[in-house]
């Protein structure tokens, strides 16, 4: 949010492997139509080209002059130093192209990269999912504050990042957050996103429907059965949604573990989450069992969906309570409950991405 009235424009970028998706973020807001070419992802050269003529084709039709550029590129890469390595969806890009140091000498302006999970949860820390969540604990007067968020992306694949305390946390190899290779819960040979993705809703329809893969329809129209807004296998659409929620909610608990934060998801997948949070929050509210066979809760923490009205409230409200200071008449509010709370994307994914990107330009060079 401390961008919110910056003045500096930064250039941004979302790479795919089909598009590039070009625009520019001034005070935390977009300030120019967003520009897509064709990522030409089997040719280095003219994927190069594309790259330039996007961010000149950027750059002239700002008032300002930009001061950094900073955008969303595919992994594996050495991030700080701006060197892509062997992409599969770009592959082009093979034994190591120094794409950040290319632009810096084009364009005269520092250059920052980072993977579209890592930007994804950093827009969202800044002036998505977060302050949402805090400016409703702020009007239901709880004394209860987030600083930490997992932000991850259900689509074409499973992406994550982590936000610490208002910093993106990227490790050593630039390699954090990445969500995908936890294991499947179930299929344990096999990593979760081969149940958290596009992918795994169509394989989980096909399977209860009893047709081939390629015959399957694509996840809107999987979700529209489900709900009952066009014609189909209705009982298949909501088993392949709760097999991908049950899956992908077993891979969010183990994440959260270790970073105790809100949780917000976006990507293509998103748009079905009345059918599948429900089922992804009862996982991560489920249990173990002890070898006494007595059962314990998964979390320490009680996790609510932030999409259900009930569960809205009930968060906000919390356990709060005003106890006496030892020795003194005076009193202190005291909410004594462990939550989490896990949602759905307020400002949409490309937007968090682009927001990412500046607020990580900025907060670089402010260093």
């Amino acid at each position: 949010m401390k961008y919110d009235n910056d003045k500096r424009t930064v250039m941004t970028l979302d790479a795919g492997g089909t598009n590039l998706v070009f625009t520019a973020i001034s005070g935390n807001k977009q300030v120019l139509e967003e520009i897509t070419l064709p990522s030409n992802a089997d040719n280095l050269d003219r994927c190069m080209a594309a790259i330039v003529e996007g961010f000149n084709r950027v750059k002239s039709g700002l008032k300002e002059k930009p001061v950094a550029v900073s955008f969303a590129f595919p992994g594996p890469a050495d991030y700080p130093n701006g060197i892509i390595g062997d992409l599969p969806n770009l592959p082009a890009f093979r034994g190591g192209i120094a794409l950040g140091p290319m632009l810096e000498e084009k364009f005269g302006l520092p250059v920052f990269i980072n993977n579209d999970g890592d930007l994804y949860a950093y827009g969202e820390a800044i002036a998505g999912f977060l302050p949402y969540v805090n400016q409703l604990l702020e009007k239901g007067e709880s004394p209860k504050r987030y600083k930490n968020l997992l932000g991850l992306t259900l689509g074409t694949g499973f992406g994550g990042g982590i936000v610490r305390d208002g910093t993106l946390f990227v490790g050593d190899n630039s390699i954090a957050g990445e969500v995908w290779l936890l294991r499947d819960k179930l299929n344990p040979v096999m990593n979760v996103e081969e149940h958290a993705s596009i992918r795994g809703v169509k394989r989980g329809y096909a399977k209860e429907a009893n047709i081939k893969f390629e015959e399957t329809p694509e996840p809107k129209d999987i979700y529209e059965i489900a709900i009952g807004e066009k014609k189909g296998n209705k009982q298949a659409a909501i088993s392949a949604f709760r097999e991908m929620a049950e899956a992908t909610g077993d891979a969010i608990s183990n994440a959260i573990t270790l970073i105790d934060g809100l949780v917000v998801i976006g990507g293509g997948l998103a748009g079905a989450s009345s059918v599948f949070l429900p089922y992804l929050v009862d996982e991560m509210n489920g249990t173990f069992t002890s070898p006494n066979g007595s059962k314990f809760r998964r979390l320490a923490a009680n996790v609510y969906n932030l999409e259900n009205e009930a569960d809205r409230e009930r968060f906000v409200r919390g356990s709060t309570k005003e106890i006496a200071v030892y020795g003194s008449k005076k009193k202190v509010k005291y909410d004594s409950e462990m939550r989490i709370g896990v949602g759905i994307s307020k400002i949409g994914t490309s937007k968090a991405i682009a927001i990412g990107a500046y607020a990580f330009a900025l907060n670089s060079m402010d260093k």
